[in-house]
């Protein structure tokens, strides 16, 4: 039986976290919010309808679905959700592009990893469904493997067998968000990776469905509404793109060498690469904009004074930060650190939490394959990493697949559940479950220490049952020495 550390790769999985605290919404929104202050044109969670949900054990993780109803939220709630981040040569080492993302989202949704093959696609006058509307298909669509909100047709973050790399972000800002529906920022996620073999080409692809199309709709399953415009991280293995969009209007970064993060507000100033042609006029009607002076993107579209930003004490500022203090010697395993770091926010908790992680090693060889590591599972303190490399014949990722439900089969559809379906996927749920026992194993063991300080300690490991093969093979446990496997995937 070999161990993690027998694979350099994936050496930072040998750490493991100690039992997570209660945590506290309120400083953690104070640390990671960017929202813009309630006016005109401002939009986030809303509705009295939602209520606060309260985990009934300690550790929320452990029993997300085990909920007891608060009195009800008659304020909006600070939006504050997601991180991308991207390391270029000479910033990393061994010329590899390192891409990286926290999904967070709301505590009680499950995540899936799931692959979707390359397909050909003769019959162009069936539409595509998407979560909520149908737009035209393409000739072709590329493989790719998503990390996803289970409800959902897109995705938060995901892959293409080209090496194509997106995550999204929400962004709020002066233009006000649509609630109708249309193509959610995730599923212009989805479609950039389908139809883009480039990182520009992906762009290209976002850019022209919103047009087309718009962004919009209710980002979040149930009754809480949760509506944003997006910004993207586009990366392949020669360059990245930073997309930030506000309604129908966007500007856009090359990213060449170095670092970049975005997290949820406007991060493109004066920097502009390609824009929406109508995107200055806009602004100069809607008073945002004199026309005179140098125009910057963040500070006309949102109510960011970007003078200040890089040292705000928001995630954005505190990404920026990790990302420096690592720069020249950026690899794998710095990326997964910068992921499950606390104290900056980055690794979230709270009624919005890190629900699931990907880091994606993009060598500039061609000949070298791209590796993609994903967790569908929260908190990547608690997780571990599970590899994906595309090749022929890959089959369906059952384990990490979401059961699916009667009502969701038609586009455009209003769940009407009585309550949240049960979406955990056998990864999912076994992870639980090890946690479970190792939370449990571990508050024993401090009670005995407390009461005895010479007693030896007891440390969790991980142990790779077989070799890492492609498409999140790695058959992963954690066992509890001796005895049986725990956790496998």
């Amino acid at each position: 039986m070999k161990l993690a550390k027998d694979f350099p790769i994936l050496e930072a999985e040998l750490e493991y976290a100690t039992p997570r605290s209660e945590s506290n919404v309120n400083k953690l929104c104070r640390l990671t919010g960017t929202a813009p202050p309630v006016a005109v044109g401002t939009s986030g969670v809303k509705g009295d309808d939602f209520r606060q949900l309260a985990p009934l054990h300690p550790f929320s993780l452990l029993s997300p679905f085990t909920w007891v109803a608060r009195r009800p939220v008659k304020k909006k709630m600070e939006p504050c959700s997601c991180d991308t981040f991207v390391a270029l040569p000479p910033a990393t080492i061994d010329n590899r592009i390192i891409f990286g993302k926290n999904s967070d989202r709301p505590c009680d949704e499950v995540q899936e990893v799931v692959y979707f093959p390359a397909a050909v696609h003769d019959n162009l006058k069936e539409h595509l469904k998407c979560t909520y509307i149908e737009i035209d298909q393409v000739p072709e669509t590329y493989a790719v493997v998503l990390s996803r909100p289970a409800w959902l047709w897109g995705a938060e973050m995901g892959a293409n067998e080209h090496g194509v790399c997106i995550g999204n972000e929400a962004v709020w800002g002066r233009e006000k968000v649509c609630d109708e529906e249309a193509l959610l920022g995730m599923d212009l996620v989805r479609l950039g990776l389908e139809r883009g073999d480039t990182a520009e080409k992906a762009l290209n692809v976002i850019v022209d469905l919103l047009e087309k199309y718009g962004q919009g709709g209710n980002c979040s399953e149930g009754r809480m509404v949760f509506s944003y415009h997006n910004s993207f991280l586009i990366a392949d293995r020669n360059e990245a793109w930073i997309l930030e969009t506000a309604g129908k209007y966007w500007a856009a970064e090359k990213v060449e060498e170095g670092v970049r993060n975005i997290s949820n507000q406007l991060s493109i100033t004066t920097k502009i690469d390609r824009e929406h042609p109508d995107m200055r006029n806009y602004a100069k009607q809607r008073g945002w904009w004199d026309g005179k002076k140098e125009f910057d993107f963040a500070a006309t579209y949102s109510y960011l004074d970007t003078a200040k930003m890089m040292i705000s004490p928001g995630r954005y500022c505190e990404g920026y930060k990790l990302l420096n203090k690592h720069k020249g010697n950026i690899t794998f395993e710095t990326m997964v650190e910068i992921l499950r770091d606390k104290p900056s926010g980055i690794n979230m908790e709270g009624e919005f939490l890190t629900t699931a992680s990907m880091v994606s090693i993009l060598p500039q060889d061609s000949k070298l394959p791209c590796i993609h590591f994903f967790t569908g599972t929260p908190d990547p303190e608690r997780s571990v990493f599970k590899p994906f490399i595309f090749v022929p014949n890959i089959s369906q990722l059952l384990n990490t697949s979401s059961p699916t439900f009667e009502l969701e089969d038609s586009v455009g559809k209003k769940l009407q559940f009585n309550s949240k379906p049960d979406r955990r996927h056998p990864l999912y749920q076994k992870h639980q479950q090890a946690l479970e026992i190792l939370d449990n194993k571990t508050a024993r063991i401090l009670e005995r220490v407390a009461i005895s300080p010479s007693m030896g300690s007891f440390e969790p490991r991980i142990e790779l049952t077989s070799p890492v093969s492609p498409a999140l093979a790695g058959q992963f446990s954690t066992t509890e020495p001796p005895g049986k496997p725990l956790y496998y995937f």
